[in-house]
Order: C-alpha cells, then sequence, then structure tokens
C-alpha cells in the first residue's frame, strides 16, 4: 500500500475500518477505496484524509489477472484484513461475487428469526 506517515501511525495503532471497503481497478493501478483509516491526533497540520483512496502496490501481471476476472466474470475485490510484514504495511484482497436481491431478503429472514429466537431465549431465561 502507499500510504503516509500518518496513515501508517493510525494503522500501527489498529484503527482502520474495512466494513464498507472494496478494491477497483483503474488502468494500471489498484485503488482501495472507502477504506476508513482516521486521523493519527499527534499528526496535527500533516494529518491524512480518512476516507481517502489508496494505490495498493502489485505486479503488472497480478493487476491484469485482476482486471480480467472483475470484468468478465462481475467479481468485486474485497480487502480482508490489512497488516504489516517487514515494516511494510499489506493489504490481504479476495474475489467476492455479489449477493442477488433473493438472496438478500432470504438472509434477512434469517437474521429476523435468530434474533427471535434469541429474544424468546433471553425472556424466558429471566423468569
Amino acid at each position: 500500500m502507499a500510504l503516509t506517515g500518518t496513515e501508517v501511525k493510525s494503522l500501527r495503532a489498529g484503527k482502520a475500518n474495512l466494513r464498507e471497503a472494496y478494491a477497483e481497478v483503474r488502468g494500471t493501478s489498484v485503488w482501495l477505496v472507502n477504506c476508513h483509516i482516521p486521523q493519527y491526533l499527534p499528526g496535527g497540520p500533516f494529518n491524512h484524509e480518512p476516507l481517502s483512496r489508496r494505490r495498493l502496490l502489485l505486479h503488472k501481471q497480478e493487476i491484469e489477472k485482476l482486471m480480467g476476472k472483475t470484468q468478465q466474470k462481475g467479481l468485486t475485490l474485497i480487502p480482508l484484513k490489512i497488516y504489516f510484514r517487514d515494516g511494510i504495511a499489506k493489504c490481504e484482497l479476495a474475489l467476492a461475487r455479489g449477493k442477488k436481491d433473493w438472496d438478500r431478503r432470504q438472509s434477512e429472514r434469517d437474521k429476523e428469526t435468530r434474533r427471535e429466537v434469541n429474544d424468546a431465549m433471553y425472556k424466558y431465561r429471566r423468569r
């Protein structure tokens, strides 16, 4: 990952949020979008933008392979975790297929029934 100094310090403090993040291939580079790295408080006026795009450093063959998969099969690049190896920040990516509308509705129903069961169990135990 290509990062500024305050971004590295925030990452070392373990404050990155990948919840809504995804990666996209643009031209000959890969960008991490919507990854929230909060500002480093002692950074002062040299702080970074928390939601800015960050460039991922990959080999040319890797970029071409990812570009082909995302364009042909309709897959999306999802960041799984950010970690440090030998002092360099790395981002682990995965290819994923988005949910269909019917699949989303089913998972909402499952979540609702799980919530109702947990509430009933909680009320039963409280008696």
